[in-house]
């Protein structure tokens, strides 16, 4: 935390906060606890807002859950179907456990952040996503009307389609490296561990159509970056870790994307608007400058007490800095 804190906290005001701890953090107690450790990390001087939210298990308390909304300590709830991702084998399995935990979030507002994979071993891993949406998503959100869900790091064109098509209470989130690879990145001429994240990068379709929602300037679109601090031993590992730490050069990256997209103008509301707007959160008043110069250059790998994290690479020349 005190290496790859200061790397959000440098171009971010604020950021959700994933629970997805070991142990998770699934009370309001532990998310107090979690947020003043974040707090005490951070660099003297800098302005930045922890935003927490807690680890949906079929254990949870629905009055926890209104308690910590009602104070403001949490602004969300994840839900991890369980071994969808990292450390989430104390997720959901069966959904109508936590039947009464969605109703008060439905009731009192308060976001439900879904990572959207099915995990039976029977659907392939590149169809987890579509089918979630199918089988578990749109079910779920028809048994609670008035929920408000975010999609979160979607990958695929039918993730795109279905939040167009959904109502005023459904949000996406997308991260930058699933604008910038597709599985081919990954696989092709060798596997690449640093491009292996959960949910997988896709067909290059479908990268597309997560550029096109991205750039559109439609409000159900904006950032999560999702990014993942895991330390390169556990990466580079017979069974590595999911996940790409993007966290240092998103804004460059994504403002070389926008540019590409002719929508550079539509960037704030991807980044800084949407996303409070949907959480229901003023604008940041602090701003940040972007800068069109010579190439940029980043450290390929950030030093931490664990060992070393790499930096997400786009695998091309990227000209745009944060200017202070």
């Amino acid at each position: 935390m005190q290496a790859v804190l200061p790397e959000t906290a440098r171009d971010f005001g604020r950021a959700l906060i994933m629970p997805n701890l070991v142990p998770p953090v699934v009370t309001s107690q532990e998310a107090s606890a979690y947020r003043d450790r974040i707090l005490a990390a951070l660099p003297e001087g800098v302005d930045f807002t922890p935003q927490m939210a807690l680890y949906l298990t079929e254990e949870t308390d629905p009055k926890d859950v209104r308690l910590a909304a009602s104070q403001g300590l949490v602004q969300a709830v994840k839900l991890y179907p369980a071994g969808a991702t990292t450390n989430s084998h104390g997720g959901v399995r069966n959904f109508n456990k936590v039947r009464d935990v969605l109703e008060v979030m439905s009731e009192i507002g308060l976001p439900l952040c879904i990572h959207g994979e099915v995990t039976t071993p029977e659907i392939d891993i590149f169809d987890r996503e579509a089918v979630f949406i199918d089988t578990v998503l749109d079910p779920l959100r028809r048994a609670t009307p008035g929920l408000r869900v975010v999609m979160e790091h979607i990958t695929t064109s039918q993730a795109v389609d279905y939040a167009n098509s959904s109502d005023e209470n459904l949000a996406a989130t997308i991260t930058t490296h699933h604008l910038i690879i597709n599985r081919n990145h990954i696989l092709v001429g060798g596997i690449k561990p640093h491009y292996y994240c959960l949910p997988v990068a896709k067909r290059e379709s479908h990268r597309l159509a997560l550029r096109n929602a991205a750039t559109s300037g439609n409000s159900r679109f904006f950032l999560g970056t999702d990014s993942a601090p895991h330390i390169d031993t556990l990466k580079e590992h017979a069974c590595g870790c999911a996940g790409c730490f993007t966290a240092s050069n998103t804004m460059p990256l994504l403002a070389h994307i926008f540019e590409e997209e002719a929508a550079l103008d539509r960037l704030e509301g991807f980044t800084s608007h949407f996303g409070a707007d949907f959480y229901r959160l003023p604008y940041n008043s602090g701003r940040i400058t972007l800068t069109k110069r010579d190439q940029a250059h980043w450290p390929a790998k950030i030093e931490t007490q664990e060992g070393p994290v790499t930096l997400f690479d786009p695998g091309y020349p990227v000209f745009w800095h944060v200017t202070p």
